[in-house]
C-alpha cells in the first residue's frame, strides 16, 4: 500500500477492497522517511508475542501518536513524522534474520552479505562478508563470485545464494545507488522482506520511469525543512528542462535576493553576501544555468520577484536584487535577459512600491546586447539599476549594492 499521513487515512483505506487485509491481519507500522535504524529508534510498531492483537485501530492510534510529537533520532536529527507504512506482520525466529546490501561506488559495486541481520547488524559487522564486484562483470561472473563467497553460518546456502544473485541483478538493472534489506528471512513460502532502505538517483528517471512505475516521490531528508510551493514549482520546471534551475528560499524576509547564472557563481555570491553582512540578510540561494530558454528564465524570475515583493523590508530598507554570474561559455546572455525583462514588466509596480535596487554583472555570448536591453527597460519602468560587464569583478556588485 502507499504511505499514509495519519490514522484516519489508514482507516479510510481499510474500507476499500484493496485495503480489506488491514482488518484481517496483524500489522506492522513504521515511518517512511529518509532515515534508517527505525527499530533502534523505537519507531517500529508490532506485537511480537501476540501478533493478533496488533490490528487496524492499534496501528492507527500509534501513527497518530507519533505524528503529533517531535521526534529526535539517535543521530540527533529532529523533526515531525509525516509518512507511515503499514504492512502485514510476519512472525519469525529472530535467529533466522539475514542481511544484504549493495552500494554503487566509483570503480565497483560493493555487495555485503551476512547470515545474521536485524537491529544489531552494526554491532555484528565483523560477520558481514564484503564483495567488490567490477562494473563490467557479466551476470555469469557475478553469480559465480557471489556463490563462491556466501557468508558463514547460512543454513540454506542454495536459497540464500539464489536470492543474493537476484538481489544484485535488481540493484544494477534499476539504477539503485544503495539498496539494503535488513532483515529478510527464508521461509517455506518464500523470501520475506521485513525492512528495506533504497536510494535511487533521480537523474536516471528518464531511463527508468516505466520500470520504476512512473514518477517517484523523492522526500526531503528528515529534519530538513520541506520545500515550499515556489521551490516545488522550480523543481518541476527543472525536471522538464535540459538546463539547470534551482531555488532554495533561505529567509523570505531577507533583504538581498539573487538571480545567479551558474552553480559555482551561486556559491561565490552566497559566500560573499554572508561574509559581508551575514547569512540572515540572504533571502534565497539558487541558479539558472545551462542555457535556459527565454520562457524558462522568465518563469524562474517571476517566482523570485513574487517572493521578493510580497512585503517590504522589516527595517524599512531598500531591497537589493543581484543579477550576476561568471563569464558564460555558451549561455546566450541576451536571451536569458529577455526572460528577466518580461518578469520586470509584470512586477515593476510591486518592485517600486517596496523599493528595489538592481545590480547586474554578466559576461558571455551577447552580453553587451543583454546589458543594454535590461538597462533600457529597467530605466523605462522606473527601476533603479546599475549594469556591469566582465571588466568588473564578479562579486563587486555586492560591495556596490551594500555601500549605496
Amino acid at each position: 500500500m502507499a504511505p499514509v499521513a495519519d490514522g484516519d487515512e489508514l482507516r479510510v483505506y481499510a474500507q476499500s477492497e484493496e485495503g480489506a487485509w488491514l482488518t484481517q491481519l496483524p500489522l506492522v507500522a513504521k515511518p517512511d522517511m529518509v532515515f534508517g535504524k527505525r527499530g533502534l529508534n523505537g519507531l517500529v510498531y508490532y506485537q511480537d508475542r501476540q501478533p493478533g492483537d496488533v490490528m487496524l485501530e492499534q496501528a492507527a492510534a500509534w501513527i497518530d501518536a507519533k505524528r503529533s510529537v517531535r521526534t529526535t533520532l539517535l543521530g540527533g536529527q529532529s523533526g515531525m513524522l509525516s509518512r507511515f507504512l503499514v504492512e502485514p506482520y510476519h512472525a519469525h525466529d529472530k535467529r533466522q534474520e539475514h542481511y544484504i546490501s549493495a552500494t554503487m561506488e566509483d570503480t565497483w559495486d560493493v555487495l555485503c552479505l551476512s547470515a545474521h541481520g536485524g537491529v544489531d547488524i552494526e554491532s555484528n559487522w565483523s560477520e558481514v562478508r564484503r564483495l567488490e564486484i567490477p562494473l563490467g562483470a557479466d551476470d555469469t561472473e557475478v553469480a559465480a563470485l557471489i556463490l563462491a563467497n556466501l557468508p558463514p553460518g547460512v543454513s540454506e546456502r542454495e536459497r540464500y545464494g539464489e536470492f543474493a544473485v537476484g538481489f544484485y541483478r535488481l540493484f544494477r538493472e534499476l539504477h539503485f545507488g544503495y539498496l539494503e534489506i535488513n532483515p529478510f528471512v527464508l521461509t517455506p513460502e518464500g523470501v520475506q522482506l521485513l525492512d528495506m532502505v533504497a536510494k535511487v538517483d533521480d537523474t536516471a528517471s528518464h531511463l527508468m520511469r516505466n520500470r520504476w512505475g512512473g514518477e517517484l516521490y523523492f522526500p526531503t531528508p528528515f529534519g530538513m525543512r520541506a520545500p515550499g510551493p515556489e521551490e516545488r514549482a522550480i523543481k518541476a520546471l527543472d525536471d522538464k528542462s535540459g538546463a539547470s534551475l534551482k531555488l532554495t528560499v533561505l529567509n523570505p524576509e531577507g533583504r538581498i535576493w539573487s538571480l545567479v547564472a551558474g552553480g559555482g557563481a551561486s556559491v561565490v555570491y552566497a559566500d560573499t553576501i554572508a561574509d559581508m553582512v551575514g547569512v540572515e540578510e540572504l533571502a534565497n540561494y539558487g541558479e539558472y544555468s545551462g542555457n535556459p530558454t527565454t520562457d524558462e528564465t522568465h518563469a524562474y524570475t517571476r517566482v523570485v520577484l513574487d517572493l521578493m515583493t510580497r512585503a517590504p523590508d522589516p527595517q524599512g530598507r531598500t531591497k537589493i536584487l543581484l543579477i550576476g554570474g561568471a563569464i558564460a561559455n555558451f549561455t546566450d546572455v541576451a536571451r536569458t535577459f529577455t526572460g528577466i525583462i518580461r518578469a520586470f514588466k509584470e512586477y515593476h509596480e510591486r518592485m517600486r512600491e517596496i523599493g528595489v535596487r538592481i545590480y547586474v554583472r554578466r559576461g558571455g555570448p551577447n552580453y553587451e546586447l543583454g546589458l543594454r536591453r535590461i538597462k533600457t527597460e529597467a530605466d523605462r519602468l522606473g527601476l533603479p539599476i546599475q549594469v556591469y560587464g566582465p571588466g568588473t569583478h564578479m562579486t563587486d556588485i555586492v560591495r556596490l549594492a551594500l555601500s549605496a
